[in-house]
């Protein structure tokens, strides 16, 4: 298993100008749009006081923040492997090295906002004394801890090992190239394992605690099961990331006549997709954050009415 900021496309795509401009600007129609939807979402979080003091909503829009960084990062490294093909070693580094930290970290905030759904529904008179705002970003905190603890050391036996020359080389933007070690792949692999392990035990098990409670409870308690359903879905999108070359493999052997359209929609569904989803969970079925929302979306419409009124 290992986490990569976009597929492994080759340096020079074959295929015609056409088709490689359409493929990019569909990607940065997509980009932008999740971009705007989830900065709607941070707008509306900084605006209202009840949801910057509520741990939940702030491991949300920490969700959505990692979403946009690595949305952001994703099509520009697209965008440069169609047109550029190759750039400095210094400033790949750095765009890989952030795109993954929000690689590590969103798995991790997805299973927090689990396990805080649970204490919610099934332990509510602990909740406020277990979930404060101090605890909250001590455990954003920590979940960056355990990124960096993940990544930078690939990092750092890179700088050991690599030559000068390669340090001060050009190349195609992609993890492998970063990091060409062997060594490094397996201890990734081994620690996406474990980690994926923890993960997937949190979300199964704030589940069924969940779904037990909800038979006797209300329908809150229904729903968030059916939300915890949709973080499992969530996580499972994503692990799709860790298992990244493999299913490249598996493409390359199945369509090659259609590799390349066959490595853009595997890009689609697993860089883009789960990033659409967290507002669809909380920007949809979270009936505050919906509120809040079409009262701002509401503001807006009656602003810019106003301004063209006065403009006649």
């Amino acid at each position: 298993m290992n986490a990569t900021a976009i597929p492994n496309f080759p340096a020079r795509s074959p295929e015609p100008f056409s088709k490689v401009l359409t493929k990019s600007l569909l990607v940065l129609l997509l980009g932008v749009s999740i971009t705007c939807i989830n900065a709607s979402f941070i707008h509306v979080f900084s605006k209202h006081q009840i949801l910057y003091l509520n741990p939940r909503y702030i491991l949300f829009i920490h969700l959505v923040l990692n979403d946009m960084i690595q949305v952001m990062l994703s099509v520009i490294l697209f965008v440069i492997r169609y047109t550029i093909y190759k750039i400095k070693f210094s400033i790949c580094s750095i765009i890989i090295l952030i795109t993954l930290f929000a690689t590590e970290n969103t798995p991790l905030n997805v299973a927090c906002m689990a396990i805080e759904c649970y204490i919610a529904i099934c332990l509510p008179l602990h909740h406020s004394g277990i979930c404060t705002i101090k605890k909250t970003f001590i455990l954003i905190g920590l979940i960056w801890v355990t990124s960096m603890s993940v990544v930078l050391p690939d990092l750092f036996v890179t700088l050991a090992m690599q030559p000068l020359d390669f340090l001060h080389s050009s190349m195609v933007c992609h993890k492998t190239n970063i990091f060409p070690n062997p060594i490094l792949v397996k201890k990734s692999s081994i620690i996406h394992s474990v980690l994926l392990v923890i993960i997937w035990f949190a979300i199964f098990y704030t589940y069924f605690r969940i779904l037990f409670t909800a038979r006797a409870a209300s329908k809150d308690s229904k729903k968030a099961r059916n939300t915890i359903i949709l973080h499992g879905f969530q996580v499972l999108l994503y692990m799709a990331k860790y298992v990244g070359p493999q299913l490249q493999d598996v493409i390359q052997q199945h369509f090659l006549v259609n590799y390349f359209d066959s490595m853009f929609a595997f890009y689609i569904i697993v860089h883009i997709l789960p990033r659409s989803i967290s507002p669809i969970i909380y920007g949809v079925r979270d009936e505050t954050l919906r509120k809040y929302l079409k009262r701002n979306m509401l503001c807006k419409c009656s602003f810019t009415k106003d301004r063209r009124q006065s403009w006649r």
